[in-house]
């Protein structure tokens, strides 16, 4: 959803399930487990309805708060009727309970994994409506206890003076006199796309994050997006997945762009980001399975952890090593027309702003949990991630919006990493794994499953 963020010891909540044990074998059988046929049917039937009820639940308490609901895209008479008639916040949360026991109740019952898997998300989805709700009607979360609840991890954050380190090396990357945010804003300014240039030169880099995409994800005939460039926003980039394969992709140019934008933004909003994982998991869950559940999107929950790691990983996954900055400076960097610096120090500077992001998400917490006031979250996030006064502004009322949303960024990427990498596969299997976890009902836990 926007400006992506690193980061750096992570503990993640395990979700604690039940699993059946094998079914017995018939009289005069041994050694083979018998499937029963009837109960695997009421299983997944009462799955289903589980589901339905979750659906309309979830259009229901998206009419209490706008801009919980992302994406919806399942039938309109469904949407309708739940807007026509919403329960109150009150009724909503104890049917959210009593649908959180009913999964616990099903989930006891199941052999199948994949069905184990879809009771799972289901039921940490319902956690996290469950938390959301609460915070509607006035409970108040510390951060990690918000972070934990809504999205199924409990971030462990460094503190800010473990940062200065980075900020030293940043130093010596941009000498000078002044603060440092102010020389590294002036070195990065030089890298501005022009207004008249920024419509091709991001149709150009999505375009390359598509292609390097598609060499190794299949995607749905007919799937498309239209790129618009809008105002008045507190995110940088914005994916908005209409169904049928199809995204509206929005970029907020409040700011000046910098050309590092174009592929970090055609990734993450488009290939192999949010339109991508969208378009699987319409594809595979809900047109291929009947999984209706997965026709709605709400914000705060764990599937965003998974859709801004994934988001943010496809960056390093479709460009890895020096392919991102070859690519910016001999495609890029000429249709922007930027001129291409003499040296690698553009990159160095870039990579070590990137390592030292993840301050931002201590500094949220110690805003969002009253250590800090406004003004010193906004000074704080001038000095660790190097921006002026109105980017780190921007920042802030990021935070002041999405609260705890900002772990899913650099935690989700670290989770997403280490579940793709581990083991040092090839290229192939790592765009595999990729891809099961876009297509299938993935959780954080199951990033950590070995």
């Amino acid at each position: 959803m926007t400006k992506p963020i690193p980061l750096l010891l992570v503990a993640a909540t395990m979700l604690a399930g039940c699993a059946a044990g094998p079914a017995k074998a018939p009289p005069g059988e041994t050694g083979v487990a018998a499937l029963d046929v009837r109960r695997t049917g009421a299983d997944a039937a009462a799955l289903d309805a589980i589901a339905a009820s979750y659906l309309r639940l979830s259009l229901e308490i998206g009419t209490h708060e706008p801009g919980y609901i992302d994406a919806y895209y399942g039938p309109a008479a469904i949407k309708a009727a739940a807007e026509a008639d919403p329960r109150d916040k009150a009724a909503l949360l104890a049917a959210t309970r009593a649908l959180m026991a009913e999964t616990d109740r099903t989930a006891r019952r199941l052999d199948d994994p994949l069905a184990k898997r879809r009771a799972a998300f289901l039921r940490a989805q319902l956690r996290a409506a469950e938390t959301r709700l609460m915070m509607m009607e006035g409970t108040r979360f510390a951060f990690v206890d918000e972070a934990e609840r809504l999205f199924g991890v409990r971030p462990r954050l460094k503190p800010l003076a473990s940062y200065d380190t980075e900020l030293a090396k940043i130093d010596a990357l941009v000498p000078g006199q002044g603060p440092l945010a102010d020389r590294v804003e002036a070195y990065l300014d030089a890298f501005t796309i022009p207004k008249d240039r920024l419509q091709p030169t991001f149709e150009a880099a999505i375009a390359r994050c598509r292609g390097r995409s598609l060499a190794h994800i299949p995607m749905p005939t007919g799937e498309s997006f239209r790129l618009e460039f809008v105002t008045g926003k507190s995110w940088s980039g914005y994916n908005y997945y209409q169904g049928g394969y199809h995204s509206l992709i929005q970029v907020n140019t409040d700011l000046p762009i910098r050309l590092s934008r174009a592929l970090d933004l055609g990734c993450h909003e488009g290939y192999p980001g949010h339109h991508l994982l969208n378009m699987k998991l319409e594809e595979k869950l809900v047109k291929e399975r009947g999984w209706t559940e997965f026709s709605v999107y709400p914000l705060y929950s764990p599937q965003s952890l998974i859709a801004e790691g994934s988001a943010n990983y496809g960056i390093d996954l479709a460009f890895p090593g020096d392919a991102k900055a070859a690519t910016e400076r001999d495609i890029l960097m000429p249709i922007a027309g930027i001129a291409a610096p003499a040296d690698d120090r553009y990159w160095q500077l870039l990579a070590a702003i990137e390592r030292a992001s993840g301050a931002r998400l201590t500094i949220a917490q110690q805003y969002l949990d009253g250590e800090i006031d406004r003004r010193a979250a906004v000074a704080l996030t001038q000095k660790y991630l190097l921006v002026s006064q109105s980017r780190a502004e921007q920042s802030v009322r990021f935070t002041d919006q999405y609260r705890s949303y900002v772990i899913n960024y650099g935690l989700g990427e670290a989770m997403v990493r280490a579940h793709v990498e581990r083991g040092k596969p090839s290229r192939e299997e790592m765009w595999r794994r990729m891809e099961r976890i876009v297509s299938e009902p993935t959780l954080p836990s199951d990033l950590l499953a070995r």
